[in-house]
This record gives structure tokens, C-alpha cells and sequence, in this order.
């Protein structure tokens, strides 16, 4: 069935019942509640809480649908949605998934070149976009001249755009009688741009409604749960994780900032159930605790179950810190990459905690495989690439055949993950198969020298990266993070790396802010980029 089946289901069976809520912790609390947002004096970007019931959810995304229908789009046309997270993002995504049109979610971050690379590779001829991309899209309007519909989510509609308030509140609430099959295309989501410009990910109905299917059935969902969405809407973590309480018919909270005390607040404020967390937001909420700007026993936290994290490697060293103040709560660790529609296609499981710093198992309904270069399983104990199988797996890469072809064997998913396997079947993620440093013919895998550093107290957060050197080839870097307070010396990480194997410990020690993206991926590139050059010039000068 697609996807669409779902919300005019919850509509029906739960009508008046919450779906949705926005916090926007920036705002101050006074603000009252707000329920409908149709008129255009409403102003949503002033309410601290906004939400949402299953039929006004259903409403919205009818009225979408119809205006776009309204408009001349028909099935297979796509839509680009170009929004900071909010209460009309999730109704504008089901109202065009429910024309047969595709939806194309942006990341928030992108330039205006990225913007309009992306808009041209998708083929998009609607756009979406929230006031926070005014100048953005302004600055590329010309450039863009397949977009034929512009359409503005806030107040203050710029001249160059449509207001999205004034013309879905005239549409009908109706169901558009568009019949949809779970074989047709649903979305274009776009790659995290780690390893390179973004590349156009296609996925049906099919698969979306099997995350569903697969998050639910991993972390068990049900109507009584209350998810709180921190992660942008854009990106297939985030929603996918929400997708099983969608499914569940449950509530879910959407909240638009990541400051430790927000995520504390909301949880009691709202008796949050279930958290979805990146590392970088787990640590900070355990700096804050430890230093007295949280204080746990002023909050209503006891309905808070399941704590799980996702989108990079997970380091042992930070769970058992975690139970240490929560010690009643659940945990899961979560794999999954655009490709193959989000979380889940590896998982931990609540019940193997005992097996933390592992990826997991094959999820429900996956299968998964370790490959060497020649294709062939390599045994317990040995890296080689990650491969992953379900119905959860990309059509294609849109318009690039040859990245398709590159990704897509036999029905697998190479993942470009490097992995083992334990004698128990358990999954441990070895690196990133670009991201392996070649030192003097040793392969150095950077994860490995990062979960050993994250373990010295002093460090927030680290990435190891590959450098030129004249002798070895490669030599790895560590670029350092130093916690809030915290004073260490290039000598003192260096003492404590002794503990390594000394071809694994890093040749140079950089103190610098680690960057990630929305998702929590470090992004190496920059890092590349900042200091590869001057490491080349170094080496070069070494060796005359």
C-alpha cells in the first residue's frame, strides 16, 4: 500500500487525538497553544507550542495536494521542500506524496549552489521554502527556471513567491482521487555529501512504508508512546525513526533546537517516551549534568523508555556513562544509510546492550553480508565492505547510472562501509572504505583511533584523518575537541596514546572544533581541505 494509506487511516481511527507538536524553545512560553494556522494573520513562527490533531494532519496534507493537482502537477512531477523543521512540514510531504508527485526534502544547510545543483539534478518544478532561505533562493530565482511554482511557508511573503497560508486555506480538505500504488516513486532524498556533492536518492512507496514497518517492530511502538523528533525533517534518520510512531498512531514532538536543557525540558514537559539521539547531544546532556546546568531530580523523567543513537559509530565509553544517570533506560544503536531508507537496516537491539560499540545484526527483514574486494564473504574477525539486502533498498541513483551501478549488485547495497563480524554475528563498523589512512602499507582505520581517544576525559570530540607525509605515504591525525573547561596539552594525548599500538597513534595532534553535519557525520572533507594542502607543502620541504 503507499505510504499515504497510513495518515488517511490514523485520520479516520484517531481524528481528534494529537499527531503533532512544535516547540520552538525560542520563543517564550506565554505564547498559548495553537491549533489552526489556515488564516494568514496567524503568525506560527511566534508560538512557543504549536499542534496538530490526526484529521487537521490529514486536512493539511489534503489541501496541499489539491492545490498542487490545482495547478497542473501530475504523478512523477517532483516537489522541493526547503524547510527548517516545523508543524507544516510533515502535512506539505504527504500532501505531494498524495499527488503521485515525488517530494524532494533539501538540507537546510545547502548554499545556493548546492541549492540549484540539487533543484536541476531532481528535474524539481515546485519549490517549497521557509523564511529562512529568502536570501537564498532570491539570490538563484534566474538560475532556476524549471522551478515554475514558488511557493512561501512564513508571513511577509516575498514578492518572487506565492503564500503557501493564503492559497492552501481556499483548497478543498477533500482526498485527492489520485490512485497510488506501493510500486510507484514517492521521494528524492540527497546523500550527506561526506564523501562528495550529493547524489540523488530514489525511493517508492514500498520502501517507505517498510521503515515504517521495520522501526516499529525494533523498538515497539505503541499508541501510549510520545517520540521527540530533534534531527532535521529532511533527512531519512530522523523521519524514518518517526515513522514508527506514525504507524503506531502515537504522538510525536518536534523540537527546533538541540541545547541539552530544551531536550531535558521537552521530555518532562511533554512525557516524552522515546529519544532519538546523535552523539555529539548525548555528550552534551551528560556535560551538562556533570556540571550542574542540568539538574535531573527538578524533571519529570519517568516516562522516558528508550534512549537511541544513530548516524555514525557509537563509542562504548558513552552508554556506560549514560547509565550511569539513566540507568533505567533502554538502548539501541541504529544503522542505516539514505540508500537504504534510513535507520534500521542494521540494529543493536534493546535486549544487547552487553554488546555495545557493535552495530548490530541484520534488521528485520534485511540481510547483510561482508565482502572483500572480489565480492566473496570474508570470514569471522576480517574487515571487508559492509553490504546490506531488503526491500528498504534505493531504486537508483536519479539520472547517474554509473553511481547506481557502483552501489547496486545483484540486489546488494555496498555500502562503502568498512566492517567485521564477531564469532556472535554482531557488526562492528571498521571505517568509511575512503576514509581508511594507508601508513607505510598498514591500513589505519580512523574510527578505531577515535573511540580510544574519546575515552581520555578531557576530550569532547575527535576526528582522524589521513595527511601527506614524504616516508610513509599517510600519516593519521587527530583533530582534538577539548570539553567545556577542560586545559590539554599535545603531550599529554600523546602519553595516552601509548596505550596503542604504535603504528595507530597519531602523528599530529590538532586542537580544533570538529565539524559534523545535521545528521552528526563528521565532515572529514572540510577537514581535508583545511589541512591536507599545508601538509603536502610540509612533506615536500621535509624531503629536500
Amino acid at each position: 500500500m503507499p505510504i499515504t494509506e497510513i495518515l488517511a487511516r490514523n485520520a479516520a481511527l484517531y481524528a481528534d487525538e494529537i499527531s503533532l507538536i512544535e516547540i520552538n524553545p525560542d520563543i517564550p512560553e506565554h505564547t498559548p497553544s495553537w491549533k489552526e494556522y489556515e488564516l494568514v494573520e496567524t503568525d506560527p513562527e511566534k508560538r512557543y507550542r504549536r499542534e496538530m490533531t490526526w484529521r487537521e494532519f490529514d486536512d493539511k496534507a489534503n489541501r496541499m495536494a489539491n492545490f498542487l493537482l490545482g495547478r497542473g502537477l501530475q504523478k512523477g512531477h517532483k516537489v522541493g521542500i526547503l524547510l527548517m523543521n516545523c508543524l507544516e512540514w510533515l502535512p506539505i510531504y504527504f500532501g505531494i506524496l498524495k499527488t503521485g508527485a515525488l517530494a524532494v526534502p533539501l538540507n537546510y544547510r545547502y548554499s545556493e549552489d548546492e541549492i540549484r545543483y540539487c533543484l536541476d539534478l531532481s528535474e524539481c518544478e515546485v519549490l517549497i521554502f521557509g523564511p529562512e532561505f529568502i536570501g537564498r533562493i532570491d539570490a538563484i530565482r534566474d538560475q532556476i527556471p524549471n522551478i515554475k511554482i514558488r511557493l512561501y511557508v512564513g508571513q511577509d511573503c516575498p514578492g518572487f513567491a506565492e503564500s503557501y497560508y493564503a492559497l492552501t486555506a481556499c483548497c478543498s480538505s477533500s482526498a485527492p482521487k489520485v490512485v497510488l500504488s506501493d510500486e510507484d516513486d514517492a521521494a528524492i532524498y540527497f546523500s550527506s555529501g561526506t564523501t562528495g556533492f550529493p547524489k540523488a536518492i530514489l525511493h517508492g512507496h514500498r520502501s517507505l512504508v517498510f521503515s515504517c514497518e521495520v522501526e516499529r517492530d525494533h523498538h515497539k511502538q505503541e499508541r501510549e508512546d510520545n517520540f521527540l523528533c530533534i534531527p532535521p525533517l529532511y533527512h531519512t534518520g530522523a523521519k524514518m525513526h518517526w515513522f514508527g510512531s506514525f504507524l503506531a498512531g502515537s504522538r510525536a514532538v518536534l523540537l527546533r533546537g538541540v541545547k541539552p536543557e530544551w531536550i531535558i525540558k521537552a521530555v518532562s514537559q511533554e512525557q516524552i517516551t522515546i529519544v532519538w539521539l546523535l552523539v555529539p547531544w548525548a555528550q552534551d546532556i551528560l556535560d551538562a549534568i556533570e556540571r550542574g546546568d542540568i539538574k535531573l531530580d527538578q524533571y519529570r523523567l519517568e516516562k522516558w523508555r528508550l534512549m537511541h543513537i544513530g548516524a555514525q559509530p557509537v563509542p562504548p565509553s558513552l552508554i556506560k556513562r549514560w547509565k550511569q544517570y539513566f540507568p533505567n533506560h533502554e538502548y539501541d544503536t541504529n544503522y542505516g544509510l539514505s540508500e537504504s531508507i534510513g535507520p534500521g537496516c542494521v540494529h543493536l537491539g534493546i535486549e544487547n546492550i552487553h554488546k555495545v560499540g557493535a552495530i548490530g545484526k541484520a534488521g528485520y527483514g534485511w540481510e547483510l553480508k561482508i565482502v572483500d574486494e572480489n565480492a566473496c564473504q570474508v570470514k569471522h574477525g576480517e574487515v571487508g565492505e559492509l553490504c546490506v539486502k531488503g526491500p528498504g533498498v534505493m531504486k537508483c541513483y536519479y539520472n547517474n547510472p554509473q553511481a547506481t551501478a557502483e552501489m547496486l549488485k545483484g540486489g546488494w547495497l555496498y555500502t562503502g562501509d568498512m566492517a567485521r563480524m564477531d564469532e556472535d554475528g554482531f557488526v562492528y563498523l571498521v571505517d568509511r572504505k575512503k576514509d581508511v589512512i594507508i601508513c607505510g602499507g598498514e591500513n589505519l582505520y580512523p574510527v578505531q583511533i577515535e573511540d580510544f581517544l574519546r575515552t581520555y576525559d578531557p576530550i569532547k570530540d575527535v576526528a582522524v584523518i589521513g595527511l601527506p607525509d614524504q616516508r610513509l605515504g599517510e600519516i593519521p591525525a587527530a583533530i582534538v575537541e577539548l570539553k567545556q573547561g577542560f586545559i590539554c596539552t599535545e603531550a599529554e594525548i600523546e602519553q595516552f596514546c601509548t596505550a596503542l599500538p604504535r603504528y595507530k597513534r597519531p602523528r599530529r595532534i590538532i586542537f580544533e572544533k570538529v565539524p559534523r553535519n545535521p545528521t552528526g557525520k563528521i565532515e572529514k572533507p572540510k577537514l581535508r581541505e583545511k589541512f591536507y594542502t599545508g601538509s603536502i607543502v610540509e612533506a615536500q620541504t621535509e624531503s629536500q
